[in-house]
């Protein structure tokens, strides 16, 4: 019968001090608190819908208070500087720091393990330097685009607005246009907010269409001409898939609808909207080919792409067909990790659902590069990269740019509290609460979104400089070494089965994706039955 025991200390102590209440005010206060302790008790005695707090009153809730306490405890107490998910510490405090613009250089050695795959390094040159270039830039727009865009080369991947408050988009995009780069709005909508910093804009299109839905659901060519023709949104990005949950789709229920959510969604108040886990705008390569297009007309030729997380590798070959077949090419494929992002997905999605970054990022090289159009169509890198290191290696491999978004969320103050989910987010950032937010000031964390990017821009010039270049376009895969084994290390050339230019046109059948380029068709993203390929 010890389960009952604090529930027996309780009643006798509330008994104990309504006696001693005469005494003293002290008395009658501890009497209120026991006295609650015992009704809590109580209740966990009769109620049916926790088998511990029913068997173990008042003692149970001492589990539930751990388990509420743990990601804090394990972050805090428990982690080493580098074994915390998804982000370490050594991480967080990197981006903490250059966010308030204070040095972030580390003592003593490397805590990593430098002896086990898959650990890599960039190879530095006798003749390093320092650039002198602190702000490097990229021009995106395929030949033919009238209004081509000078990106920077870090900018701030899609987050919408409902996914984070308008405290942070405000933020974000004071910051964004305080640094010169660019703010992916997510595929939310163009909110107020996200106008609120005049910061330039990459406008996300998914497969719900927000901003430019007509009442059925589907895409609306006349409102989107009359959203994209703000000059504060430099290109638009058409989602076909994230890395948090590709291919899943989403429900935003009716009573989160609010007539903010409503303005920058183009939606009614108070009704439940479905986004649909494939577009209707399109069916094909070809018809997305089509719709690239008819994007960029509509928009008075502002660059369009595509971000993705890599599913199916014959469908990327798909659209490079569609690419070469119809002629049209968009100016640029933001590749999403499947590491996940700030949007809450299923277990299953996060975890075992699309290629990882990494893998991602060298089967879109490898297909742009293989059919001779990676010098008009720019890539661009998504997912858990915060150091210059990740970044000049993801550039190093093909990508142009990188976008983050955690990173940015670090520096706004996340403390990675993992309540992305349940708008409880105790920084104010990923909630919509408006208490919550207040603790959020716009001015003091835009300043730090702009320190973040500014100081990890120059980290990214310092590491770009010791391998003798002077911008990080000029870094190739034989910068990148790559332990295989403990053994045995090989560069980035070599360890990732890299295509030469124009090989799937010339031989296709002798390269690694020969098997899926005779799978690939134009006019289906269906694959085509084996060995009937072109």
């Amino acid at each position: 019968m010890y389960r009952f025991l604090p529930l027996a200390a309780v009643l006798l102590l509330t008994a104990g001090f309504v006696w001693l209440a005469f005494l003293s005010p002290w008395f009658i206060i501890a009497a209120v608190i026991v006295a609650g302790l015992t009704l809590l008790g109580l209740y966990d005695l009769v109620q049916t819908h926790h088998t511990l707090w029913r068997n173990y009153p008042i003692l149970a809730r001492i589990r539930w208070i751990a388990e509420e306490l743990r990601p804090f405890l394990r972050s805090y107490i428990v982690e080493s500087e580098t074994e915390g998910r998804p982000f370490n510490h050594e991480e967080r405090t990197m981006v903490y720091r250059r966010a308030k613009n204070v040095s972030s250089v580390e003592p003593f050695g490397s805590q990593l393990d430098i002896d086990k795959p898959p650990y890599e390094w960039l190879s530095h040159s006798i003749v390093a330097r320092h650039p002198q270039d602190t702000d490097p830039r990229v021009t995106v727009g395929a030949p033919g685009t009238a209004k081509p865009y000078s990106a920077s080369v870090l900018n701030i991947s899609a987050m919408s607005f409902g996914s984070l408050g308008s405290h942070a988009i405000e933020a974000l995009n004071r910051g964004a246009a305080m640094g010169g780069f660019y703010h992916d709005t997510g595929e939310g909508g163009v909110s107020k907010y996200h106008r609120a910093g005049g910061g330039d804009l990459v406008w996300e299109l998914g497969s719900g269409y927000f901003g430019c839905r007509a009442q059925d659901g589907s895409f609306d060519p006349d409102r989107f001409r009359d959203v994209a023709a703000n000059d504060q949104i430099k290109m638009i990005e058409i989602k076909l898939s994230q890395g948090a949950k590709p291919g899943h789709g989403g429900v935003l229920p009716g009573t989160k609808v609010t007539p903010e959510i409503a303005e920058a969604r183009g939606i009614p108040v108070g009704q439940t909207c479905f986004s649909p886990p494939a577009h209707t705008a399109f069916s094909t390569p070809n018809g997305l080919m089509e719709w690239v297009a008819q994007l960029r007309e509509l928009s008075g030729g502002k660059p369009v792409g595509m971000k993705l997380c890599v599913g199916n590798r014959w469908e990327v070959l798909a659209i490079c067909k569609a690419i070469l077949g119809t002629g049209i090419k968009p100016d640029f494929i933001v590749v999403d990790g499947a590491e996940g992002g700030t949007g809450a997905a299923p277990a299953e999605f996060m975890d075992h659902i699309g290629a990882p970054l990494r893998q991602g990022l060298i089967l879109v090289r490898n297909a742009l590069v293989g059919c001779g159009l990676k010098d008009d169509i720019r890539i661009a890198a998504s997912g858990k990269q915060l150091s210059a290191f990740s970044m000049a290696a993801s550039m190093a491999l093909g990508a142009d740019w990188i976008n983050t978004a955690r990173g940015f969320m670090f520096s706004l103050g996340c403390i990675q509290s993992l309540n992305c989910h349940n708008n409880l987010c105790p920084t104010g950032i990923a909630t919509t609460d408006k208490s919550r937010q207040r603790g959020l000031v716009i001015p003091d964390k835009a300043a730090r979104v702009y320190n973040f990017q500014r100081n990890t821009v120059r980290a990214l010039m310092e590491v770009v400089g010791a391998a003798g270049c002077d911008h990080p376009g000029e870094l190739t895969p034989r910068h990148i070494m790559h332990r295989v084994t403990e053994d045995i290390a090989e560069p980035g050339h070599h360890a990732y089965k890299l295509l030469k230019p124009g090989a799937l046109l010339q031989e296709p059948s002798d390269t690694v994706l020969s098997r899926e380029w005779a799978l690939a068709q134009a006019d289906s993203f269906e694959r085509a039955e084996e060995g009937t390929g072109p």
